[in-house]
């Protein structure tokens, strides 16, 4: 066959028209009120799909509720700018495995892309300004996502049982909904900008190899079960946070240390429950509320409660059976009854003793079902052991009989740090501490601690 070379851009044209034709005859749509077009079904073959801006010399500005649902041919799709609207349910259990979602969705309905298990990279433009209810739900190998700058706000479960390792939240998300990213059992390290306000119930939850989060110090609230079972050993949690809900950290049995900051207020119902791991503890004296069974089943033996705890809560330490000290640092605190008259802080098959100082009220020899003892270890500067003798520096420390104390030492009164030297208990309220070390030092300070 033989064609004018005038007529082939004419004839490739033409073919290029009907091409463009026929792929715009594959969707189904309607009429909106402005003259433009939502898309409500997709006919065609499947593949790789880049659905068009137009059809028909109208603008295509929407997607509509289960257009593309469950449709397993799809491999990869591309939405255009002119596209505004998500419907509910959209692409919900296709087989795509990338995905790109342009900046100019400013209206997204829930589960767009949830059940899409073989999603694995989803490209989210900046503009977009929220990540809806379920949107990438249950997308299992979706490991890939970056939330840009412009979200504002996550829905419940948006990616629940993904794939994701990492995780950075921007700084402008000051709005959560629940297991946000529950159930993301790959996810390693999460990393919250400054500006995120709290951490939403259940975000975190059964995430059990997240091993770092770093936390941004304009958080005030940790939610309802927001970390249930991770895997982090520390966590830091910043000065600001005042609430920290119920079960937050709860089965996070490998944390080990834990320091509340003075702005903590309220430590809700089994907290930090099943942390069995944890092994220190200590209690600010801003903690004004706690939920029952704060602490049941924590692996600590020493616990110390800063002055200003003015109340305890029914089984606080209940089934901590390593538990032996808990120092006191005021007065004697209250304590609710549960509603059925029973329940004390403390397990009575543990062999706690509670320690009180000297000045504090309220104290007798037991405190709720539990020995009580007057903690006051003294250094003797003048009973003529105070000095060096054989060479080493030492001293007296006189006090109760078999309270436990920590010796340690520091170099500058002006920034402290205070080193433990030893840990013992004064037997026959008596204890004679030398340090051989003294003479590495120009100068050393010596202080006596609860272990």
């Amino acid at each position: 066959m033989f064609f004018d070379m005038k007529t082939i851009p004419t004839l490739i044209a033409s073919l290029l028209l009907g091409f463009a034709a026929a792929a715009q005859g594959q969707y189904g749509y309607s009429t909106n009120a402005d003259n433009t077009l939502t898309i409500t079904n997709y006919t065609g073959p499947g593949g790789v799909v880049t659905i068009p801006a137009n059809i028909n010399g109208l603008t295509v500005t929407g997607i509509g509720a289960y257009a593309f649902y469950r449709n397993t041919n799809l491999t990869s799709v591309t939405i255009p700018e002119t596209v505004t609207s998500l419907g509910l349910s959209a692409f919900e259990d296709c087989n795509i495995t990338s995905v790109v979602i342009p900046g100019s969705l400013n209206n997204i309905a829930s589960y767009a892309f949830s059940g899409c298990f073989s999603l694995t990279n989803a490209t989210i433009c900046n503009g977009i300004p929220y990540i809806a209810e379920g949107m990438f739900g249950g997308s299992h190998l979706l490991c890939n996502v970056a939330i840009p700058a412009s979200v504002t706000s996550i829905g419940d479960d948006a990616f629940y049982y993904c794939g994701l390792t990492n995780l950075t939240v921007p700084g402008n998300v000051t709005n959560f909904g629940d297991s946000t990213f529950a159930h993301c059992f790959n996810l390693i390290n999460a990393t919250f900008s400054e500006g995120v306000p709290y951490i939403g119930d259940d975000m975190f939850a059964y995430c059990t190899n997240l091993t770092s989060v770093m936390i941004p110090s304009s958080l005030t609230t940790i939610g309802y079960f927001a970390f249930e079972i991770c895997a982090f050993t520390n966590l830091a949690i910043p000065d600001n946070v005042t609430d920290i809900e119920d079960g937050a950290f709860s089965g996070c049995s490998l944390l080990t240390n834990v320091t509340l900051p003075n702005s903590v207020t309220y430590l809700g119902q089994e907290a930090f429950e099943g942390c069995s791991s944890l092994s220190n503890l200590v209690i600010r004296g801003s903690v004004s509320g706690f939920g029952d069974y704060a602490f049941i089943g924590c692996g600590f033996t020493n616990v110390i409660i800063a002055g200003g705890v003015s109340n305890l809560a029914y089984g606080m330490f209940d089934e901590c059976f390593n538990l032996t000290s808990v120092f006191f640092g005021g007065n004697s605190p209250g304590f609710t009854w549960d509603y059925a008259g029973d329940g004390p802080p403390f397990n009575f098959d543990t062999n706690v003793t509670v320690y009180y100082l000297p000045g504090t009220t309220g104290w007798s020899n037991t405190y709720q079902g539990v020995p009580a003892v007057l903690w006051n270890p003294q250094i003797q500067a003048s009973d003529g052991h105070f000095g060096v003798r054989s060479n080493q520096f030492g001293f007296n420390i006189t006090g109760t009989a078999n309270i436990p104390i920590v010796v340690e030492a520091c170099t500058n009164l002006a920034n402290p740090v205070w080193t433990p030297l030893t840990n013992v208990s004064l037997t026959n309220g008596s204890f004679y501490f030398s340090d051989p070390q003294w003479t590495n030092y120009p100068g050393r300070f010596y202080g006596i601690g609860f272990p």
